[in-house]
């Protein structure tokens, strides 16, 4: 395809903190810290929408899993332990080294590819489980990357998209809080102008053949100094979609 989402300026930022994907105390600290709710809301639906036993410990034996934009593998390393089939796809190619090593000594069996979802789409891949975490505030054509992702989905199959909303609260807690004041994130990790409100991405999906069924906040508890599931969907959220069959 001609047409790319990549944007070059926030594949080196991730570049330039790829050795530090699996520290829990490094620069993607807040990101192990928010991984368990995460999880914990993937299994539930996804295994509710599949008909799995929620006390297997291997719920997602025989689908196949998409984690795209999927980093140094926070993601796909718990959901092969589930189970699933996974593949783990970035366009950043330091982000894969790093998810491959880490995999192999993890003893995970992990298809770990340094591409893109509208790639993945044109070689017409397909997936029970589309994981879309923390994305597509960062890509450059929002509209096309959604409709590769939607692509991919096979029918009655799921997408998971998680993202800051484009609020003045986002902008105060997860940009000037977390990234200026706190130093959670490196400054410049998230630029308001590229979030991406839940209203949006429901419209791009729901013209490319996935509905909404579920929405969740993430709330984070400055006491616990944990998050957790909620309502609140004004700074940090969830969506899952299925794909019309």
């Amino acid at each position: 395809m001609s047409a790319t989402t990549i944007r070059p300026d926030e594949i080196e930022k991730f570049h330039a903190m790829a050795a530090e994907w699996w520290d829990p105390n490094g620069k993607f600290k807040p990101l192990h810290r928010f991984n368990p709710v995460r999880l914990a809301y993937i299994r539930e639906k996804a295994g509710a929408h599949f008909g799995r036993d929620p006390n297997s410990l291997r719920p997602f034996e025989g689908l196949r899993l998409l984690d795209i934009g999927c980093g140094g593998g926070l993601l796909c390393e718990p959901m092969a332990r589930l189970g699933a089939q996974v593949v783990g796809a970035d366009a950043g190619e330091k982000n894969v080294a790093i998810a491959r090593i880490h995999a192999e000594q993890s003893g995970l069996d992990i298809d770990y590819r340094f591409t893109t979802a509208e790639a993945l789409a044109e070689a017409g891949e397909s997936f029970d489980i589309v994981l879309n975490m923390e994305v597509v505030e960062h890509v450059s054509d929002v509209p096309l990357y959604l409709a590769s992702c939607c692509r991919l989905v096979r029918p009655g199959g799921l997408m998971f998209v998680a993202s800051i909303n484009r609020t003045a609260r986002a902008y105060a807690l997860a940009i000037i809080g977390a990234e200026r004041v706190l130093g959670w994130l490196p400054p410049g990790t998230h630029q308001y102008e590229k979030l991406v409100t839940p209203a949006e991405i429901a419209s791009i999906c729901y013209r490319n053949g996935l509905d909404v069924i579920d929405n969740a906040g993430v709330t984070f508890n400055p006491l616990t100094r944990e998050w957790f599931r909620s309502r609140d969907m004004g700074v940090n959220y969830m969506q899952l979609l299925e794909k019309r069959g």
